[in-house]
């Protein structure tokens, strides 16, 4: 038995994490329940509008898709990339500000 590809753990990780079902990510990017559940199973690989599709909707980091030897941060690191992903520039701004200043007050 092969091992799944980087994308398909990605893919199922991340719906997961949503709480999303199959079901509702095949609404969401236009596609069928059998559609997804081959692209998580690995038994089909997604066109390139279909990829971008799954990219925006999940989050997904593209780098970690094209470039799997790049060794994978923390869960918690990439969970906080993924909510940062959907911050809009203010947003970031105050995270920012937030996250300098924890570093100042531990010392970091």
């Amino acid at each position: 038995m092969r091992e799944k590809s980087n994308l398909s753990i990605m893919v199922k990780a991340a719906r997961k994490e949503k709480g999303w079902t199959q079901e509702y990510l095949a609404e969401r990017v236009g596609k069928s329940l059998r559609h997804i559940s081959g692209i998580e199973n690995d038994s089909k690989s997604p066109s390139f509008e279909v990829l971008f599709a799954l990219v925006m909707e999940l989050n997904l980091n593209p780098e970690k898709i094209f470039y799997p030897e790049i060794k994978a941060d923390s869960p918690e690191r990439d969970s906080l990339t993924r909510l940062l992903r959907r911050c809009s520039d203010g947003d970031i701004r105050v995270v920012a500000a937030l996250v300098e200043a924890m570093l100042r007050e531990s010392g970091r």
